[in-house]
């Protein structure tokens, strides 16, 4: 019992280390947030795609996806025209001189598009496959398999909490943030973030 509990505890605090870090999908999810646009399908896709990845690298998959360097590669281009796009999206409406502010952003994208954009930036990212599948993966997958078990709950519940803070926390600050000002310095920001990932993929392998 005493190292099933640390095992959970370790794959909490390991996740929570890992996640808080500001990336491309952090950065969707703190938008639509801010927004109060979709919020809770914006939470649930992040969330269970991070379940699913911790699961498959706790239970083995860490170690094929280090062995396809290919699958990389092509995760590593396909992720960074992607994050080059969505960053000139954003560096466009940071720039616009049109409508700016909640109103706008709430407008900007339906359901399918948001959640489509919310896949793409999660499951092209090849940091995601090396951060959660490869380094975390890894570590859970030493652990004895009651072990296992509880790592991966202990990192799914970490996700769980991040995720859920972000994405409300943010729609809770949302009242204050009504000014366009404040939008075109959000978006500039989410370009920001978007160009360096990129940059990182291309220069950094």
């Amino acid at each position: 019992m005493m190292w099933t509990s640390a095992a959970f505890t370790q794959g909490w605090l390991m996740t929570a280390g890992l996640i808080v870090a500001i990336g491309a999908q952090n950065a969707l999810v703190l938008r639509q947030g801010l927004a109060r646009s979709f919020v809770g399908p914006v939470v649930a896709v992040c969330t269970l795609s991070d379940w699913l990845l911790i699961a498959l690298g706790v239970f083995g998959l860490g170690a094929l996806v280090q062995s396809a360097p290919l699958l990389l590669q092509g995760l590593r281009w396909g992720g960074a025209l992607f994050l080059l796009g969505y960053g000139l999206r954003a560096a466009r409406r940071a720039w616009s001189a049109g409508e700016t502010g909640l109103a706008a952003a709430r407008g900007s994208a339906g359901l399918a598009t948001t959640l489509g954009t919310t896949l793409a930036m999660t499951w092209l990212n090849p940091h995601v496959y090396l951060d959660t599948v490869v380094l975390l993966g890894g570590v859970g997958a030493q652990q004895p398999p009651a072990g296992r078990v509880a790592f991966a709950c202990g990192a799914g519940l970490a996700s769980l909490m991040w995720f859920t803070t972000l994405g409300w926390g943010a729609a809770a600050a949302a009242r204050w943030l009504q000014r366009p000002a404040v939008w075109r310095a959000i978006d500039a920001s989410v370009a920001a973030v978007m160009f360096l990932v990129a940059a990182q993929l291309l220069l950094g392998g």
